[in-house]
């Protein structure tokens, strides 16, 4: 499939049908159904307003008869009852044996399944009851249609399921909505075909809301009034509205490009120098450190004794003192934040990586304290006690008081001690940093997920105080020398420790001394507690920064970050919190409970920030993608709405702001949100309304909205979602799902055909891909980075949300 350079990268949903004796059928919609756009489109036929006189979607030849829509008869994509992967024939075989039983009969035994298995037998064990349906529908809705099904009468049904001819299977979708198989359809076995299919797609729709779907069908295909349908009307209408297949954009090399596509090493290059030179100079700096220290402790006194065990161990302390300081200086989020906002900084140092450097430089102490403890207790403590006693007085003994110290001696010195301590600290704090245990895995015994999770990484972490209380103890209490300029330790962390207490204590003073008052509450389904809170004076903060927010009722010393969803010019601040965690959960308890027991004063919120993230660097891209999953929206509403309001002011005062006003936002924004419940369209649906309306003159913006929870578009079970949705946005504009100008399209994306469309629309361009959601499509969208800024000269480039 080919697309036109200057055609919209989103769906339109107008609807326009035309039958006629003299001319085939047609509809106005885009070929692609996997996008749409929040561009309101014209009205078609279809729509209606409160002047115009009803609307006459179809015109049906005199007689009455459908006519031929040629072309689509083969199209095994338009409306599907089995599963498109991993149904075939075989596989069904192989369900029917599990499930089959031996059954005598007038023609001897043999193996059938119950009637209630069959929607396991095709592929739909989890919408047994729409399979039921289909059965009834094949069975012609007899009395008996309750029986048990044999593999030859199993085999037929499915051939008929899979029928290569789209009449056919139409025709059986019609049966289906038939449920008195009388060859009509009336509006009330619409209306029960659509409450059936709710539940299956996990949409709410209400009774009164089944009503009007089924009405407004029946409107569009009942145009004399008789009070039904009949087949060719519901064909006429499944084959206009329905989707023709997959929107894949099948990629050629080198087709249309105007240059030779660029290397993978160039790519790779381009989107990780920045992270390379950064950690290559920090392993040059260690590796320095460590081979400086080895060689000079080489030369001592005490080489004589301990030999390369000693070089080794105050070769890894040197790295240890290093990275002490280091593993600091990611975590000063205030100074990291003033420091992007520095465009030559910020184009050489990946400050949104600064927590993945965090976790770097713990490695590497890990590295360090297992080289330095574990060579001075495996090899040097041994060493001293065991060694030649002529050789230990000639050497070292001056530093031990000339007395030969056993091996438990030695662990018993400050030194040691003080150093155990502290292994002992990082060996509780360091485990429990890590994902699995932070996250409460369910991979993990039940027992160790009952200590662990969000509280216990947050207090633990905190551990590092006495660590450096510790290190400074153990710094000063050296064996093998008195000088105190070889106990440079304290130089090493001085200006990090300053650093990083200067900025906790700018954040006490900064949040803990102004409690924010709370300007009002939401509650949204999913148990997401939405606060819009007042802005304190001289709070500024860009688009896709974040806040920490802190409970005192929950915990006075818990900070958790959260993306703000307030534009910059917004007189008030704004957070979206999904109940993800027992913090966040009793977070939205405490509110909930204010608000239903009528409570005039709801629980104390501090507030610290802002912060800078990934998302902030929007501004350096004329084309934008974003991508969040569920909850992941949030970094990019915020994003939305300062573009939003940038549009109005340059339309309302053009002459004055010029093409100025506009520096900083992008030519074009693609917005992807993809989420399992309905309901969380919900909790911006006056945000999409906004951008529809902005976006009426300037095309700036592009949302596309996917839920995964309904089946794909073609899919039986979502068909007749599919046509509601279509008439009801055509005739109002609204989109039943979403109830915003936006239409929802159904499944997952088919990211790489979104990938495929942005690069041969926008050509040579350089495009920022923003996501926000875990990491397993992280990575999948990285690759698609990857592969197609290797593939076409289109550049993209990825940027992941991190806290």
């Amino acid at each position: 499939m080919e697309i036109d350079d200057e055609a919209p990268l989103s769906d339109s949903v107008t609807i326009a049908i035309s039958l006629s004796p003299s001319s085939s059928s047609s509809y106005s919609s885009s070929s692609s159904s996997c996008s749409a756009s929040v561009v309101p489109h014209p009205f078609s036929p279809l729509q209606q307003t409160a002047e115009s006189p009803p609307f006459r979607p179809l015109r049906m030849s005199e007689s009455g008869g459908m006519l031929s829509l040629g072309g689509w008869s083969h199209d095994g994509e338009r409306l599907r009852f089995v599963d498109a992967e991993g149904n075939e024939w075989g596989n069904v075989v192989n369900r029917f044996n599990q499930l089959a039983t031996v059954k005598g009969g007038r023609n001897g035994h043999q193996e059938v399944v119950k009637w209630s298995d069959f929607g396991s037998c095709i592929g739909m064990r989890e919408t047994a009851e729409f399979g039921e349906e289909v059965l009834r529908a094949m069975r012609g809705g007899r009395r008996d249609w309750k029986r048990d099904i044999t593999k030859s009468e199993l085999h037929s049904y499915w051939c008929r399921m899979t029928d290569p001819w789209l009449d056919s299977r139409i025709l059986l979708f019609f049966d289906l909505c038939d449920r008195n198989m009388d060859g009509r359809i009336d509006e009330r076995e619409m209306k029960q075909v659509i409450s059936l299919i709710s539940p299956i797609n996990k949409l709410a729709i209400k009774n009164k809301e089944a009503e009007e779907y089924a009405a407004l069908i029946m409107e569009a295909l009942d145009l004399q009034h008789r009070g039904y349908i009949q087949a060719s009307e519901f064909e006429a209408l499944c084959k206009a509205i329905l989707p023709k297949g997959s929107s894949t954009i099948s990629y050629k090399k080198n087709h249309g490009q105007q240059q030779e596509p660029i290397s993978k090493a160039e790519i790779l290059f381009r989107s990780y120098w920045r992270r390379a030179w950064i950690i290559g100079l920090w392993l040059m700096i260690c590796f320095a450190l460590f081979t400086w220290k080895f060689i000079q402790y080489s030369h001592r006194a005490a080489f004589q004794v301990m030999g390369y065990c000693l070089s080794t161990a105050k070769g890894a302390a040197e790295t240890l003192k290093f990275n002490m300081a280091l593993i600091l200086l990611p975590v000063c989020r205030n100074t990291i934040t003033w420091l992007r906002n520095n465009p030559g900084l910020n184009s050489v140092i990946p400050f949104n990586d600064n927590i993945n450097f965090h976790k770097v430089i713990a490695g590497g102490i890990v590295i360090g304290v297992i080289l330095h403890g574990g060579t001075h207790l495996a090899c040097d403590f041994p060493r001293i006690s065991g060694s030649d006693r002529s050789v230990f007085r000639q050497t070292i003994a001056a530093n031990f008081g000339y007395q030969q110290p056993s091996y438990f001696q030695i662990l018993s010195t400050t030194e040691v001690a003080s150093g155990i301590a502290m292994v002992v600290l990082m060996m509780i704090a360091f485990p429990l940093a890590t994902k699995w245990p932070r996250r409460q895995s369910p991979s993990l015994p039940r027992s160790v997920r009952k200590v662990t999770g969000y509280n216990t990484f947050w207090y633990s972490h905190h551990l590092f105080v006495p660590v450096y209380a510790l290190l400074i103890v153990h710094s000063m209490f050296l064996f093998l020398t008195d000088n105190l300029v070889e106990k440079t330790t304290w130089m090493y962390i001085a200006i990090p420790v300053l650093l990083y207490a200067g900025e906790r204590i700018i954040r006490a003073i900064r949040s803990g001394f102004s409690e924010v008052e709370i300007l009002k509450v939401s509650l949204y389904p999913g148990k997401v507690l939405s606060l819009k809170l007042q802005k304190p004076k001289g709070f500024r903060h860009k688009s896709g920064m974040y806040i920490f927010i802190q409970c005192p009722q929950i915990s006075p010393f818990e900070w958790h970050p959260f993306s703000l969803t307030c534009g910059p010019e917004d007189d008030y601040l704004s957070v979206h919190i999904k109940t993800l965690g027992d913090w966040s959960c009793q977070l939205y308890s405490l509110f909930e409970e204010a608000i239903l027991t009528g409570l005039k004063q709801y629980p104390k919120i501090y507030i610290d920030g802002p912060y800078g993230a990934s998302s902030q660097d929007h501004i350096k891209y004329d084309i934008v993608v974003m991508v969040g999953l569920g909850i992941g929206i949030t970094p990019f509403i915020s994003i939305l709405k300062d573009i939003a309001t940038r549009l109005k002011k340059s339309s309302s005062n053009h002459a004055a702001c010029g093409e100025g006003s506009l520096e900083k936002i992008p030519l074009k924004a693609y917005l992807y949100w993809v989420t399992r419940e309905q309901s969380s369209f919900n909790w911006f649906t006056d945000v999409m309304k906004e951008i529809a309306d902005t976006n009426q003159k300037q095309a700036v913006v592009e949302v596309f909205n996917f839920l995964t929870s309904v089946y794909q578009e073609g899919d039986a079970r979502s068909a007749l979602i599919t046509i509601i949705q279509s008439l009801y946005q055509a005739k109002y504009g609204i989109d039943i799902v979403s109830r915003t100008p936006v239409r929802t399209q159904f499944g997952r994306p088919n990211w790489f055909n979104i990938f495929s469309k942005l690069a041969r629309r926008h050509r040579g361009a350089r495009i920022g891909v923003f996501y926000c959601g875990p990491m397993t499509l992280a990575r999948e969208l990285e690759k698609l980075c990857t592969k197609f800024s290797t593939k076409t000269n289109t550049i993209f480039v990825f940027h992941k949300e991190n806290y």
